[in-house]
């Protein structure tokens, strides 16, 4: 079975006292039974907290914290779904709380850190957050049938009450907290069969959505502690520059701007609100020392690329002879992909008060523990100084699995006296992001028969996990880099895949919506399909034909086929492309339908795409998250590139980094197989999905074949060659 790798295990040694609090919940094991400290699981609060995850409120009311945070996927949601479940909760009564920042309580059990990505919250958190949830109730029953003087084994639990069928009397959690608190978990508590489950599975409202729709619900850039004063940053227009002059005399002179903050490498204007701070920061004349990347360009960047790509690179899976195999036929060809920025639609922000003995931070970030981290470094505060106040992300896509935009606030609240917001322009944003790595692949392949007998894949671009998560990063392999590629899902006798690590020059680069499949199943899908049609096989008959170990995968493909009338006329000028792909524990299926126009303009007409995902905790989640991904995918397949001249980004705003429009989104028809294996990974599966798809549906309307993204409207049009 082929499925997405998750992150190798780390070597992590937590303390004895880490590993009584959470259960070596590092190494995939329980954390229910084991206590959690009072002021972590219950924050400010009263009641029964058996464990990190939950709190149950003598009126009721359970709380339920959450170790992932909500960017607009529907985590808190999920998540809570899983521990109401095994709770038995009054899922009215359910309310959620983020989690303060720790590693030791709230480590993503897959990353080993406290981070929410990899599409892996809900598969990540499946089994604990049961184990959670269940050992609750164990104790909840204990208490009341201690309080009956029953056995255990003669109640049941439900919609956050015990019941004793016996004499009609029930008692809800509330009533338990006092009684409860006394008495420990167990060590391995049973959970329950699905076929019992009463929440999971059900097309739930979103826990998050009322206070989204009345304005109540409060992201990063809300925070407003009181006092607090706004900045906006400035950085070198070049990657790596440095501040060499700057003339604040007229920005001073400005109604509102109180100070203006110049450190090594970015200058701040800190006013009473952002109008001021923005007005201030335009009328600033600053001199930059540029560095040694002022030369740096996009051309350079593919020439590196291109030139590294005939070096050896480290081998992440290598079966039969493919030297032999490739000997003779082989079809070669290459593909390449630009850098790309997440442009979330909240830009980056981060509010900060330091004083001389503590530091408060209020920021949305998918990361808490290294927000709280980098805080205590720059100030030079013990841990335990530093409070985080995490909030729901306007979006993240991976752009916020970095601290910098905290380091950066803290550095110049050290300057400012009391809070101070700092935002980011949309500009600034863009032009300073941590971008998607530009790749160049290099492929070559064997038919034999309409069967794939040799395959090569050399991917050559940086390894994003190298800086991340170093830990991770053992013999130079990196599985981000080759994920999707050497575990694609072609039953093939001969395989060789490899990644050399190519650093570009000074773009800082990182993890962005699909991370390492996005790329690579584009360049897979896109040549399987170009190997289809050398073999003179229907693109979805050759798939089937290739997918002899994959029946999940075939599945899919089978029902999405015949959901989108694969093989049913079109007009001309239209086509359907398909792609399939095993990412994140998720098997799938798309069909995209295009039209392009005489002019090379591109027309989504409507897409399908069918998932066996496992339990799908949330079909309506599950739905959305396909959406928005083949969405977000789809716009960086039709406008998305970052391109660089004299060492800056020249794409600066919406109007030149374009987002598809709600006139040019298609019907989007999303299937869910039902399954009774563990839940797979979705929030980037859409993404992953939307490249190839779009690439062999623009094929079947064109005859072209696009190897490189975003799509060429020139080429389209015939006004030049690919």
């Amino acid at each position: 079975m082929t499925v997405s790798p998750d992150p190798p295990a780390l070597d992590f040694k937590p303390s004895r006292r880490v590993l009584l609090q959470v259960g070596a919940a590092f190494g995939g094991g329980l954390l229910v039974g084991f206590l959690a400290p009072a002021e972590a699981a219950a924050p400010g609060g009263s009641g029964f907290a058996p464990n990190a995850f939950i709190r149950i409120d003598r009126d009721g009311k359970v709380t339920l914290i959450m170790p992932q945070v909500e960017m607009g996927q529907g985590t808190y949601t999920s998540i809570s779904m899983i521990l109401a479940e095994e709770l038995d909760a009054d899922w009215a009564k359910v309310t959620t709380a983020h989690a303060p920042p720790s590693d030791a309580l709230y480590a993503n059990p897959v990353l080993g850190l406290q981070a929410t990505g990899n599409s892996n919250s809900v598969r990540a958190w499946w089994k604990p957050l049961r184990k959670a949830g269940a050992g609750t109730r164990a104790v909840l029953v204990q208490a009341a049938a201690a309080g009956w003087n029953v056995a255990p084994g003669e109640l049941r639990t439900e919609s956050g009450e015990v019941i004793h069928d016996a004499t009609g009397r029930r008692i809800g959690y509330g009533a338990l907290t006092g009684r409860a608190a006394g008495l420990k978990p167990p060590a391995d508590p049973p959970i329950k069969d699905p076929k019992d489950f009463r929440l999971i599975g059900k097309p739930l409202k979103r826990l998050d959505t009322p206070e989204k729709v009345n304005g109540q619900a409060k992201y990063g850039i809300d925070a407003m502690p009181p006092g607090v004063k706004f900045a906006t940053v400035a950085h070198s227009p070049v990657f790596g520059g440095k501040v060499a002059h700057v003339d604040d005399s007229q920005a001073k002179l400005l109604p509102g701007v109180r100070q203006v903050v110049v450190l090594d490498d970015l200058v701040a204007v800190v006013g009473d609100h952002m109008w001021a701070a923005k007005q201030g920061l335009d009328a600033l004349n600053i001199t930059w020392d540029e560095g040694p990347n002022a030369s740096v360009n996009t051309a350079l960047v593919r020439e590196r690329l291109v030139a590294a790509s005939t070096r050896p690179g480290v081998v992440a899976k290598s079966v039969g002879d493919v030297a032999k195999s490739l000997s003779q036929d082989a079809i070669e060809v290459t593909y390449d992909v630009p850098f790309l920025a997440h442009a979330p639609m909240e830009p980056m922000n981060c509010t900060v008060h330091v004083t001389p003995s503590s530091c408060e931070v209020w920021v949305g970030i998918q990361v808490m523990s290294r927000a709280q981290a980098t805080a205590a470094q720059v100030t030079g505060l013990p841990l335990d100084k530093v409070t985080v106040h995490n909030h729901l992300l306007g979006g993240g896509f991976g752009r916020r699995l970095e601290h910098d935009m905290v380091t950066k606030a803290v550095r110049i609240a050290q300057h400012v006296d009391g809070p101070v917001k700092v935002v980011w322009t949309r500009e600034e944003d863009i032009q300073h992001d941590v971008y998607r790595p530009a790749w160049h692949d290099r492929l070559s392949a064997r038919l034999d028969g309409g069967k794939i007998v040799g395959w090569k894949h050399v991917i050559t671009g940086s390894s994003v996990l190298a800086r991340w998560l170093p830990a991770a990063f053992v013999g130079g392999k990196d599985f981000d880099a080759v994920d999707s590629a050497a575990d694609m899902p072609y039953d093939i006798p001969n395989f060789h895949v490899e990644h050399v690590r190519e650093e570009p020059p000074g773009v800082p680069t990182g993890f962005w919506r699909g991370v390492g499949p996005a790329h690579n199943v584009f360049v897979i899908e896109s040549f399987v399909d170009e190997l289809a049609h050398k073999a003179g096989k229907d693109p979805v008959q050759f798939r089937l034909d290739n997918l002899d170990k994959q029946p999940r995968l075939k599945a899919a493909l089978k029902l999405a086929a015949e959901k989108s009338g694969w093989g049913s006329p079109l007009p001309s000028g239209v086509g359907r492309g398909v792609a399939v792909q095993p990412s994140f524990a998720s098997w799938i299926a798309t069909v995209a339908e295009v039209g392009v126009d005489p002019d090379g303009e591109v027309k989504l007409r409507r897409l399908v795409c069918v998932v066996d995902c496992g339990i799908a905790v949330n079909p309506d989640t599950v739905k959305a998250q396909l959406q928005g991904g083949l969405i977000f995918g789809l716009t960086a397949g039709l406008f998305g590139h970052v391109t660089i001249e004299r060492g800056r980004v020249q794409q600066s705003n919406f109007h030149d980094y374009r987002m598809l429009r709600i006139d040019e989104t298609p019907p989007i028809d999303v299937y869910v197989i039902p399954s009774g294996e563990a839940p797979g990974g979705i929030g980037e599966a859409g993404t992953v999905a939307a490249f190839p798809a779009l690439a062999n549906a623009i094929f079947a309307a064109t005859g072209k074949r696009l190897r490189s993204l975003p799509v060429d409207r020139d080429i389209l049009a015939g006004r030049k060659t690919a």
